[in-house]
């Protein structure tokens, strides 16, 4: 079988500007924290972000310019930090266009796209705005004229997920929640691992139950221990509280958070300091 193994650059260098990226995890645990800052560390433009609920990865692309457009069902640091300082301020001054969906509408458009299916007929909309606000449109049930919003496909240009492990053809193990991850590598025309460690694939024959992702659908395996941080990782590391207090309360000014940027992400020590 083929090597899909490389480095963590090299990886996101085959990102094109302008992509549609999905982000596993959600909102504090297990995003894919390494691939995040080499994204901003490569200065990628235009990408539309898709995620059901984001927290510090969608926050810090908007803020560093990287996003353009977000289609995400929520956006926040939960109730230990607040609000996405960066993104509010993206979405307010124009800079990043905030496609409003509820975590549903992305799960279900994911899964039109894994169906091969135009779209994905999803009820319980009833009084929302978010049909409205993003154009979806109402579908009559052909058999009792009954309607339901028709959620769009969503494909992912490329899916970028982090795990606990995986072998060098792209099999993956997670522990604990999956979260949408499964659903984004099935959905999405091109897939980036990051793991804590490439193991021997031969470790999964003595429990094929607990491979999440299978390697056919991987095309790039980066190993990147400690590659979610500062988003937890189930049973290895809790997310980094002091550094996201930090990070949050530099967010609510513009200078502040890119000196902040600068000094934890972009210099050459930040890397050195979480191993990418």
């Amino acid at each position: 079988m083929i090597d899909k193994q490389t480095r963590l650059a090299e990886a996101i260098a085959a990102i094109p500007d302008g992509s549609r990226v999905a982000l596993g995890g959600n909102t504090l645990h297990r995003g894919p924290g390494a691939a995040v800052h080499e994204l901003v560390r490569q200065r990628k433009r235009g990408l539309e972000v898709v995620k059901t609920a984001g927290a510090y990865d969608v926050d810090v692309l908007c803020g560093t310019g990287v996003a353009a457009s977000v289609a995400v069902g929520f956006v926040g640091f939960e109730t230990a930090f607040g609000m996405a300082p960066s993104y509010r301020r993206a979405v307010e001054s124009g800079a990043v266009e905030a496609k409003e969906h509820a975590c549903y509408t992305v799960i279900a458009g994911l899964r039109a796209a894994i169906q091969g299916v135009p779209f994905m007929p999803v009820a319980g909309m009833t009084g929302s705005d978010v049909p409205a606000a993003r154009g979806f449109q109402w579908v009559a049930d052909p058999y009792t004229g009954a309607e339901v919003v028709a959620v769009p496909a969503l494909i992912p240009d490329v899916a970028i997920v982090h795990v606990h492990e995986a072998d060098a053809q792209g099999n993956a193990r997670i522990v604990g929640t999956r979260f949408e991850d499964v659903l984004m590598v099935q959905a999405a025309r091109r897939v980036i691992l990051t793991a804590e460690r490439v193991v021997d694939g031969a470790t999964f024959e003595v429990a094929p139950e607990g491979v999440a992702i299978a390697g056919f659908m991987v095309d790039a395996v980066v190993e990147a221990p400690r590659g979610a941080w500062p988003f937890s990782c189930a049973g290895l590391y809790d997310y980094d509280t002091a550094y996201l207090a930090e990070y949050v309360g530099a967010g609510r000014d513009e200078g502040t958070f890119r000196q902040f940027v600068a000094e934890r992400i972009l210099a050459e020590s930040a890397r050195a300091l979480v191993g990418t």
